[in-house]
């Protein structure tokens, strides 16, 4: 019937509405997860990096229920191909914001190892890291949300100035460790929150390409080198 063919359309984009809505509100969790998590590390507090832990778990629920809307639409509607595309991408999408989280809560726990230590020396470079990384994380969902491979493009060349100050953050380290003994443990806890942050670069560059792929069909994943990353 006509009537009923046009409430099964209307259900179907509300269901689509309500997944690019998870998906807004999964990028702002981790995007505050990460500032949480630096500023924990910087301001050695303990407290708040015990909070950015907890809020994990919410992350971990959103992606939950995402892939779970998703595989009922799969499963029941038969998505047109430019449909199927956005859902499946989507599943994508939720996969590499869950990691992100991971990967700020992998910095909270360094704020706990630290246990109250100042980490001055890289502080700058790894709060203008995060900063970065939450400007992108921006864009690369609202790239998603409006179909805008320009501005995905744009995300990715920038992750490159993430892995540059990763550079920066090893070697400021690793030179205080060669000068000061006891500053070895420190050092290693600090130099693993830089790698973190630069990994968080890395799955927001994967969420970039996701919209390129989508928009234009061209995969562009593993193609080229990011450049050498490692301290």
């Amino acid at each position: 019937m006509p009537g009923s063919k046009k409430h099964t359309n209307r259900e179907f984009e509300a269901a689509l509405k309500v997944i690019r809505d998870k998906l807004v509100s999964m990028g702002e969790a981790v995007e505050e997860m990460i500032g949480t998590s630096v500023d924990s590390l910087l301001k050695a507090d303990k407290e708040l990096a015990k909070k950015t832990i907890a809020r994990d778990h919410h992350v971990n629920r959103l992606e939950v229920d995402t892939d779970d809307l998703c595989l009922v639409l799969l499963a029941k509607r038969q998505p047109m191909a430019s449909d199927l595309r956005f859902i499946t991408l989507a599943m994508k999408m939720v996969t590499d914001l869950e990691r992100i989280g991971d990967l700020a809560v992998n910095i909270s726990e360094r704020t706990l190892a630290l246990d109250g230590f100042n980490a001055e020396i890289v502080g700058p470079i790894l709060g203008r890291m995060a900063k970065i990384n939450r400007s992108l994380i921006r864009d690369a969902i609202e790239s998603f949300i409006e179909e805008d491979p320009i501005r995905a493009e744009t995300v990715i060349k920038r992750d490159s100035e993430v892995d540059q100050l990763y550079l920066r953050a090893c070697n400021e380290v690793r030179q205080r460790m060669k000068s000061e003994e006891a500053y070895l443990d420190h050092g290693i806890h600090l130099q693993a929150a830089a790698k973190f942050l630069e990994r968080i670069g890395d799955h927001i560059t994967n969420l970039a390409e996701l919209v390129i792929f989508m928009v234009w069909g061209k995969d562009i994943r593993h193609l080229g080198s990011r450049g050498q990353t490692d301290c």
